[in-house]
């Protein structure tokens, strides 16, 4: 189960006008669930996105980054997506390249498009080839049943090792606008996005220019996927793909307006929901934690503080067993690489016990209040370091027994 994360419930999951979703059942890795997924684009949408930084990035990354290029060139605009569990399409060389392309290709003909026309994404086990005759068989059945509604179906059919779909719905006011925004994402484990296996998706009604959607998605995918961590593996196949449909009321042709600032905000927060689903979904999570490093000389070193808390197994081992051993998360501040950390300035609070102050245990603190706090099934761990005024946050979440035994099994 989820942590506090309920399930979605399809009917409050609002259709976005300028994009039908249709799905199939493939069998790619098992019979009898939704492995094929297609999103097809009005003729007014437009499509950026942020990809994985791992330099042995999937065969269906290559392909999404090299369309956008395409399409960047002068060349004719997105008008689907297309995605299959099951299989990565990762470390599969110059044959899960060309059948990447195929997959394009074969759906192109089918929306009678051109191939770059076409953005293909994978999740599944690495190493492995694509079973390319079950993709491009199943496509005419997804294309069969393209509906405006299927969103909650849309969820489903890219899931790999999570427990339930993820996917949030919104309709917002901007500046007189109705705006409409639905989003998908998947992944459970293997999860570090810099800009992990992580997929998101989400769609809005609005009117928004390449450049200016090219910006938005990098805003919103740093302020939300780049800020949470499962594992700390930063996945081959990562994507977080933001879809305007331009159907809507709502232009924007520019950064610099009210819009704009109150889209992004927008934008940001359901991103930001999509992707604390993920750790909330963790392989075998129990607890959900929010990391927050302040006072710091810069974002980077705020950030290099909160992951290396945020990834240390010790911690989240700890917090797993509600044991506040404390000292761990000091010794992953001190080895997160800020150099010039002046660590008598560094106040440590657990939720609302401090923990450590001035660099040293809080004469205040009594073991009884961490272990209240390490009980609770959502915590913060919050670091004053006492040499600026930046900040960062970072969501994780515990490491439990099921953890290894998921990952042991994961390909059976």
């Amino acid at each position: 189960m989820a942590v506090n994360s309920p399930l979605p419930v399809a009917a409050d999951l609002k259709p976005v006008n300028g994009i039908e979703i249709g799905f199939a059942e493939a069998g790619i890795k098992k019979p009898n669930r939704k492995d094929i997924l297609v999103m097809k684009l009005a003729d007014t949408a437009t499509v950026a996105g942020v990809f994985t930084t791992n330099r042995f990035c999937a065969a269906p990354v290559q392909v999404c980054k090299a369309n956008l290029a395409a399409v960047a060139a002068g060349g004719a605009p997105i008008r689907a997506l297309v995605v299959n569990t099951g299989n990565a399409n990762a470390g599969t060389g110059e044959t899960g390249l060309a059948s990447a392309h195929a997959t394009c290709a074969a759906l192109a003909r089918l929306l009678d498009c051109e191939p770059h026309q076409i953005l293909p994404f994978s999740t599944g086990v690495i190493l492995e080839p694509l079973p390319l005759e079950k993709v491009v068989s199943a496509l005419p059945a997804a294309i069969g049943n393209l509906k405006a509604d299927n969103w909650f179906n849309a969820a489903e059919a890219i899931m790999t090792t999570d427990t339930q779909p993820k996917a949030a719905s919104r309709t917002v006011d901007i500046c007189g606008h109705s705006v409409t925004m639905t989003g998908i994402s998947k992944g459970a484990g293997m999860i570090r996005p810099n800009m992990a296996t992580m997929l998101g998706y989400l769609a809005i009604d609005a009117k928004v220019s390449q450049d200016v959607l090219d910006e938005l998605v990098k805003h919103a995918a740093d302020h939300s996927f780049n800020c949470i961590t499962i594992d700390g593996d930063t996945s081959t196949n990562d994507s977080f793909m933001l879809i305007a449909t331009g159907t809507g009321s709502l232009a924007i042709a520019n950064t610099d307006s009210t819009e704009y600032a109150e889209l992004k905000t927008a934008v940001t927060d359901i991103a930001r929901s999509l992707a604390q689903m993920i750790i909330r979904d963790g392989e075998g999570a129990t607890k959900f934690i929010t990391v927050t490093v302040e006072e710091g000389g810069s974002m980077d070193e705020c950030r290099k503080i909160a992951y290396s808390i945020a990834h240390s197994p010790l911690v989240k081992t700890a917090f797993f067993a509600s044991d506040p051993n404390l000292g761990r998360i000091l010794c992953a501040i001190g080895y997160a690489g800020v150099d010039d950390l002046d660590v008598t300035k560094l106040d440590l609070y657990l939720d609302d016990v401090l923990v450590a102050k001035s660099g040293g245990r809080n004469p205040a603190y009594q073991e009884a209040d961490g272990q209240r706090v390490m009980q609770k099934s959502e915590i913060t761990v919050r670091v004053r370091l006492g040499r600026g005024a930046h900040s960062a946050t970072v969501w994780t979440c515990d490491l439990s027994h099921d953890y290894v035994t998921i990952n042991a099994d994961y390909r059976s």
